[in-house]
């Protein structure tokens, strides 16, 4: 019962994070330019594109527009694109997979260095490679994403010519309608710089998180007990000190992948990646506003589940935690 309490609570909060963003989104597009831009031609007279706002309620009051817009969005309808002339929703999902791949590619890169890059630096702080790791951690943290995509692409792309350095590649359609990259060799070469890229911004963060993390675990009670104990050195650092270091990775790192969404904004346009992000630039250049308080909302939407989620885990990871309802 006290999961069920947690996850209503859960979704209580997530109800009232939605209805500010979906407040925040829609209230700037009046800020965005004239839609009407895209959708008629600059010999159209302002008689007739007076005509036009009316008729796409673009001069009803704000809260009438919100009005409307929210029990559009109650049933799932976001707004018609003005570009595409399909309902937004179906526009962005169609580019999800492409983010959602770069994303996890980034996300498995800088968990498989950072973990043994963490622990290394750790556990050998005073070694030549840790103090390299370290250095190479603060250059990192300081260049920016999109200078690191313009590095690679330059270096592998057109230099050394070893991978691609724009597009997405072969992708091969999944039977439920996904198209992937990640089962066809010309998709995962796509897929490699972008990756590397996108993880550039986490990859610095988590080493220096970890080795923290690791380096207080290490001076603990418990492990000096298990120490004294007789356990190996092994099971001292890879179970006992680690899994405490996961603690603040686990959370840490669930609002970093939404960073990471924000983030592909930047990489996607290096790479020409036709994901969300590359998606949400043109529909900023094109003042389609429904299209770009659709994506606000997505991107809102798996902040919040992706917290929920993180929240969930952690209490599973930390017996200390315990979830709201439940007996001490």
């Amino acid at each position: 019962m006290h999961i069920l309490a947690f996850l209503i609570r859960r979704a209580i909060q997530a109800v009232i994070v939605m209805f500010v963003i979906s407040i925040i989104g829609f209230s700037i597009q009046d800020n965005l330019g004239d839609p009407l831009r895209e959708l008629v031609g600059q010999s159209v007279s302002e008689a007739e594109r007076q005509t036009l706002r009316d008729e796409l309620g673009l001069n009803d009051p704000f809260l009438v527009q919100y009005g409307r817009f929210l029990g559009n969005a109650l049933q799932g309808d976001l707004g018609t694109s003005y570009f595409f002339k399909r309902p937004a929703l179906d526009v962005i999902m169609d580019k999800f997979p492409a983010t959602f791949e770069l994303v996890l590619g980034a996300t498995f890169i800088f968990l498989a260095l950072s973990i043994p890059g963490g622990i290394y630096c750790a556990i050998n702080r005073e070694k030549f490679i840790a103090k390299f790791i370290m250095t190479g951690s603060i250059i990192g943290i300081s260049v920016p994403v999109f200078l690191t995509a313009i590095f690679l692409v330059w270096i592998f792309g057109v230099e050394l010519q070893w991978l691609p350095a724009f597009g997405r590649g072969e992708t091969l359609e999944m039977p439920w309608g996904w198209d992937t990259g990640f089962l066809t060799i010309d998709g995962l070469a796509h897929l490699i710089l972008p990756s590397v890229a996108l993880s550039s911004i986490m990859l610095p963060l988590f080493i220096r998180l970890i080795r923290a993390e690791m380096m207080e675990a290490m001076g603990t009670d418990y492990v000096r007990f298990a120490k004294a104990k007789g356990l190996s050195t092994a099971r001292v650092r890879y179970v006992h000190a680690f899994r405490n270091t996961l603690l603040p990775v686990v959370t840490v790192g669930g609002l970093m992948i939404g960073t990471l969404i924000a983030y592909t904004i930047l990489t996607e346009t290096v790479f020409q990646w036709p994901g969300m992000g590359f998606l949400f630039l043109e529909a900023v250049n094109r003042v389609d506003t429904p299209l770009i308080i659709a994506y606000i909302i997505v991107v809102g939407l798996i902040f919040v589940v992706v917290n929920t989620l993180v929240d969930f885990i952690y209490t599973l990871i930390n017996p200390m935690v315990k979830l709201p309802g439940a007996k001490s």
